[in-house]
């Protein structure tokens, strides 16, 4: 009985002190209320502490943000108060320390020039694959034997002619264990007219403030003379080299070099000969082209762009004008080009040798371009994008897609069955021709469209240009003994050169000659009012005469680092 009334009677004490009895409905009200009135205590509590939680995490992820970006930072000023890639060999104790030296007074200036003129006045045009000018090619030849005679005449000179109109020079060294080298040049250049708009004849060599005009003065004469005359004066003074080397003289470089270059490889892999370096033109000295820099830029190039040329076209029934179709070949074939267009190829910045051009550059540039461009690990990316809104700078990020002809129709009131169109590309380091044609094809994308391949070939290999690399550094070393205050760098040539026939001779192919270009000089490659100060040329001289001295060395210094290391 006393059990049972503790369960149906429970007694509590209001705060007036008076006790209330109630039954067992009432004490299971209460505990509803307490029930009803825990769960939201706990909502409240839990929510808070998940607040809590939340807001500990956020401050985490934030402090690793903030102490990341802080690393990165300070790594990132490091690198670019301390990147200077240009600095290496300068140091070094090199094995031989005095050349001949080369003093042009005025009978030398006079002469040198007057043989350079007089080579430009020779019209050896390469018109096309099937058309050359034979009569100035052969006219070339007598005046090089007249305007060289102790390169002709020299004992430790071999000369022989390849392909009827290119020539081919061995210079034998006193020691023949010395791996020798090739410089390369070409003969021929691309037609020019007067009517073009050129300021003075371009095949007059006229001067004009002290400039020489004239189609070649550029592109390539000034090499060809360059090195045959650096030679000449090197061989009246006794030289012999200890490093024999070869010079080989394209005739028909402007038409890609199939009968001069490939045939003058062919007599030197007969002959089973083996080179250290190859140098032909490509690159040049840059003064006030590179938007930012401090002072001009030497690029030699260590590469160039694959090429390929891929022919479009769409055939349908012909018809009337009257009754057209709903689309015409034409019509198909414009689509298809547009596409294209539209979607030009990926960009691959940081993917070829043209990184290594902007981080040999870095310290050159005022901030924040010196920033961005020592840290390239981090600014790819960013560098990329702004150097592809420019066609010239748009060159070095991607393969590049250019419709250079279309052709279709035959009658105004005729809808043509045919339509063509012609496509180069110049291909990116880091793809190949298989890579692009299959991006062609897939961009297309329209069964109507024939695709065709008529010639192209891969990116030449990437030559070396570390510290151990013999040519570069011997060609680095040439310029800077003439230009103390250049900048070298190596670079990437968009266009292509005799150069790439000789890959299976050597690893190691180097683009430049030391011509000074001035914003807007690009564009007279090729183009109108070619031009070279006279100035120039003979510090192209110069540079030969040096050069050839610089490769007499067994091997190039230790590393300052490893001579300096604390």
């Amino acid at each position: 009985m006393g059990l049972k009334m503790q369960l149906t009677e429970f007694q509590l004490w209001p705060a007036d002190g008076t006790s209330t009895n109630i039954g067992l409905h009432g004490f299971s009200v209460w505990i509803s209320v307490l029930q009803l009135l825990l769960p939201v205590n706990y909502r409240h509590m839990a929510m808070k502490e998940t607040k809590i939680k939340i807001w500990k995490f956020f401050k985490v992820i934030v402090s690793s943000l903030l102490i990341t970006t802080l690393v990165l930072f300070t790594a990132a000023t490091i690198r670019t108060l301390s990147l200077d890639v240009n600095v290496g060999l300068q140091l070094a104790h090199w094995e031989k320390s005095k050349n001949i030296s080369l003093v042009i007074d005025q009978r030398h200036r006079e002469e040198l020039l007057g043989n350079f003129k007089e080579a430009l006045r020779i019209p050896t045009v390469s018109f096309s694959e099937t058309e050359s000018n034979a009569t100035a090619l052969r006219q070339f030849d007598a005046f090089l034997r007249k305007a060289f005679p102790t390169v002709f005449s020299s004992s430790v000179v071999h000369h022989e002619l390849v392909a009827n109109y290119s020539h081919l020079f061995r210079v034998q060294g006193s020691q023949p264990d010395l791996v020798p080298y090739l410089l390369l040049a070409h003969i021929d250049v691309v037609p020019a007219k007067e009517s073009d708009g050129w300021e003075a004849p371009p095949f007059s060599a006229k001067e004009i403030d002290d400039f020489i005009y004239g189609r070649g003065t550029i592109d390539d004469k000034c090499a060809v003379m360059g090195i045959l005359q650096a030679l000449e004066y090197l061989l009246i003074r006794g030289y012999t080299p200890r490093r024999g080397f070869y010079i080989g003289l394209g005739h028909d470089e402007e038409i890609r070099g199939f009968h001069g270059a490939k045939n003058i490889v062919r007599v030197m892999k007969e002959r089973g000969v083996k080179l250290s370096f190859v140098l032909d033109e490509g690159l040049a000295i840059l003064d006030g082209v590179i938007s930012g820099l401090d002072g001009p830029a030497a690029l030699i190039g260590v590469s160039e762009k694959g090429s390929a040329n891929v022919k479009l076209s769409v055939t349908m029934a012909p018809g009337h004008s009257s009754m057209p179709p709903r689309e015409s070949s034409i019509g198909i074939l414009a689509a298809a080009v547009k596409r294209l267009e539209e979607n030009p190829l990926p960009r691959l910045f940081g993917h070829g040798p043209e990184r290594e051009t902007f981080e040999h550059l870095a310290h050159k540039f005022g901030l924040p371009l010196k920033f961005i461009m020592s840290n390239l690990w981090l600014f790819s990316p960013l560098l990329g994008r702004v150097l592809e809104g420019k066609p010239d700078t748009n060159a070095l990020v991607r393969t590049t897609t250019a419709v250079t002809m279309f052709n279709a129709g035959v009658k105004v009131n005729i809808i043509p069955s045919l339509a063509e169109a012609y496509v180069n590309l110049r291909i990116h380091s880091a793809q190949t021709l298989q890579e692009v044609l299959d991006f062609i094809h897939a961009t297309v994308g329209d069964q109507r469209v024939k695709i065709e391949l008529i010639d192209g070939f891969d990116p030449l290999p990437v030559s070396s240009s570390d510290e151990r690399s013999f040519g570069f550094q011997i060609i680095k070393k040439t310029v800077l003994d003439m230009f103390p205050t250049l900048t070298v760098a190596p670079g990437i040539c968009i266009g292509n050169t005799d150069s790439r026939h000789f890959k299976d001779l050597s690893n190691d192919i180097y683009r430049f000659a030391p011509v000074w270009f001035k914003p807007g000089d690009a564009q007279r490659f090729h183009g109108i009012n070619e031009r070279i100060s006279k100035k120039n040329y003979e510090e192209l001289v110069v540079f030969y005469f040096n050069l050839f001295q610089n490769c007499d060395i067994q091997k190039l210094p230790e590393l300052h680092a490893s001579i300096h290391e604390l």
